[in-house]
């Protein structure tokens, strides 16, 4: 599974942005799909995810209530909605996707089997 994620850019805060993850493959409904977000200095974090074959929607307590993660299976791409967006939001998101990992595991990026370049997102105040 290749990713390439795409959509981000410079906002203030206060405003939106919807970052884009292309997959290829043919099996994309099989794939937890997430977003995590790294800022320089600190560690990566879980942003949200949406988990294969159907399952739920998972966010970070951070942008609960903000963010919407969702999948086009047409298209093989997931999307992340970044609403109400504040300079804390500022990072590099990064798309991943999964394939046999657990529920409780979800938020642990070391599940992840691959990986998308990144995109950066900038929010000023």
């Amino acid at each position: 599974v290749q990713l390439q994620a795409s959509g981000g850019g410079l906002v203030q805060a206060g405003g939106f942005l919807r970052l884009s993850c292309a997959a290829s493959g043919r099996t994309f409904s099989s794939y937890t799909m997430a977003w995590f977000r790294q800022a320089p200095g600190k560690e990566r974090e879980f942003v949200a995810a949406s988990r294969r074959n159907g399952g739920s929607t998972i966010y970070g307590d951070s942008v609960k209530g903000r963010f919407t993660v969702s999948r086009d299976k047409a298209k093989n791409t997931v999307y992340l909605q970044m609403n109400s967006l504040k300079p804390e939001d500022t990072a590099g998101y990064y798309c991943a996707a999964a394939y046999s990992e657990t529920l409780s595991a979800t938020r642990n990026p070391t599940v992840y089997n691959y990986w998308g370049q990144g995109t950066q997102v900038t929010v000023s105040s």
